[in-house]
């Protein structure tokens, strides 16, 4: 039964009327009130539905999604122009969160933005990019702990549909019984290695999610928690005891050769599903090449515990989010709770991505053992913090590991100097950025010209080291610009590429579509205009 686009926003307008950020403008009131009449006679709004297949649809809902989960979303797209007579268009992307950021500010992101870990949405949250989600009656069907993950300020941005954890895996021919204590992971692994059935212990495929569990058993921890709850980025825990302990334990056993010192993720997995290590943490994204590898395996109910006790591993929860700057905002929270909120797509979803849904019709029928196991696994997991200033850890911190694994500095040294960096990012948010603030801004979306703060114009750093914005849509006329760092005028380059340089210079015959492209090791800026 196809339903009038207008009656469908009216009822949506009067449930969530709570969302005033979605209501219309006091002087549209008439409008909005308009269609109230066929909304009472049912059967004349219903009457369309007979009208000719090609009718024009009524309107268009943008989703982003990846590969994944794309096809799943593509498939509703005729039960959506049926029940609405509404397009779906899925689009499909390979950098979701990166390529929202830049789109969304100027009014050309998606409708939804679907598949983005919730810890990767904070810095999205405070910048005003997305729309709080209201579930209504179907909030009592997701795992209160992924409602949680998308929970900022009190306040729900997210549907979850899916939660993820790392898990302690064990060669079962070699390893008969999970070890309950590093200690014994090393002394079992020990004695495998002087009996020459392996050549490492334990495979290591990362610096810092990889080996959360192993940081947290000996006091480790990134963030601590106000008394309300919330994370605390004043009390930054990289450069804490319980971190050095850890950090001074991996180098130990490095160096008598109890793990690698190559620890690519691929690598090394390898050397699990090969015999050559016999324990390795992994999460469900590894859980088809260990399957295929054949090796014997089984997953630990807890990781094993350190000087502070069990290891707790990190966990994420993903999550599909709505366009702050969308114009169909009711109609993505229809979409979401009346055709992705269903145990058929939810199971689809759960099939497809391989992670335990947060779904809990779904996940009460989940019978696969391994993903079962590191949910025991991860019973005292720790959400990853969804704050921006979690942006400023990853990179240090894993300099910090690195220099310590390789020998160049000393666990306390390397992690008190990632520290320092990480709290001096802290107190200026704006450290890493690169932008290009100049007399075209206010029309790119910023509140003005020649601000180099501004969110809306700030630049991406791709895959090839260079750092991209645009396009924009700029009218005819003279422009100037130039690049600046960190939010601010102590660092630019002008179109010589030094510092403190000249401004870029730009004329537009007719409107044009606007682009930049910044190379760090030149400190020039390239201007591709169409």
């Amino acid at each position: 039964m196809k339903k009038n686009i207008l009656t469908l926003i009216s009822i949506l307008l009067i449930a969530s009327f709570a969302l005033a950020a979605c209501a219309a403008p006091a002087t549209e009131a008439p409008v909005v009130e308009e269609p109230a009449a066929p909304v009472a006679e049912e059967p004349a709004v219903e009457e369309p539905t007979a009208a000719p297949a090609d009718v024009a649809p009524d309107g268009k809902l943008v989703i982003w999604a990846d590969d994944t989960r794309a096809p799943i979303l593509q498939k509703l797209a005729p039960q959506v122009l049926e029940a609405y007579n509404l397009e779906l268009e899925v689009v499909l992307k390979a950098s979701l969160r990166d390529d929202f950021q830049l789109a969304a500010p100027v009014g050309e992101g998606p409708d939804i933005l679907f598949g983005v870990a919730h810890d990767q949405a904070g810095t999205l949250v405070a910048n005003g990019l997305l729309a709080e989600v209201d579930l209504g009656e179907k909030a009592d069907d997701f795992a209160p702990v992924a409602l949680g993950a998308c929970t900022f300020d009190s306040k729900l941005y997210c549907m979850p549909y899916a939660t993820e954890n790392l898990g302690f895996f064990y060669n079962t021919d070699l390893v008969e019984t999970a070890p309950t204590t590093w200690d014994e992971v090393i002394s079992v692994g020990e004695a495998l290695k002087a009996d020459g059935k392996v050549t490492y212990v334990m495979a290591v495929t990362g610096t810092t999610y990889d080996l959360y569990p192993l940081y947290t058993s000996f006091g480790g921890y990134i963030f601590g928690r106000n008394a309300n709850g919330d994370w605390n980025d004043q009390d930054l825990g990289v450069d804490s005891e319980g971190m050095i302990a850890a950090a001074t334990f991996l180098k130990e056993n490095l160096d008598k050769g109890n793990i690698p010192s190559d620890w690519d993720w691929a690598n090394n997995h390898a050397l699990f599903e090969t015999g050559e290590a016999a324990f390795i943490m992994a999460g469900p994204w590894a859980l088809d090449r260990i399957r295929e590898s054949g090796v014997p395996y089984a997953i630990a109910e807890a990781f094993p515990a350190g000087p502070a006790g069990p290891g707790a591993p990190f966990a994420g929860t993903q999550g599909i989010f709505i366009n702050a700057q969308s114009e169909n905002i009711l109609l993505a929270q229809a979409f979401l709770t009346e055709f992705v909120a269903t145990e058929e797509v939810m199971m689809e979803l759960y099939n497809a991505g391989k992670r335990p849904s947060a779904f809990l019709p779904v996940l009460a029928k989940t019978d696969d053992p391994d993903l079962l196991a590191m949910g025991t696994a991860g019973a005292n997991a720790i959400m990853m913090p969804a704050i921006p200033a979690m942006g400023s850890v990853w990179g240090n911190w894993d300099t910090a590991i690195v220099l310590t694994r390789d020998g160049k500095q000393d666990a306390a040294t390397a992690v008190a100097e990632a520290g320092a960096k990480i709290r001096g990012l802290i107190a200026n948010p704006l450290t890493g950025m690169v932008n290009v603030p100049g007399s075209y801004q206010a029309a790119a979306g910023c509140p003005g010209d020649w601000q180099p703060e501004c969110a809306a114009t700030q630049m991406a750093k791709g895959d090839d080291g260079l750092w991209r914005s645009g396009p924009f849509t700029l009218p005819a006329g003279d422009y100037e610009f130039k690049v600046a760092l960190d939010g601010s005028w102590t660092t630019n380059y002008g179109s010589d590429g030094k510092q403190d340089g000249p401004n870029y210079t730009l004329s537009l015959a007719a409107e044009s579509q606007v682009s930049f492209v910044f190379d760090p090791a030149t400190n020039l800026l390239e201007v591709v205009s169409e």
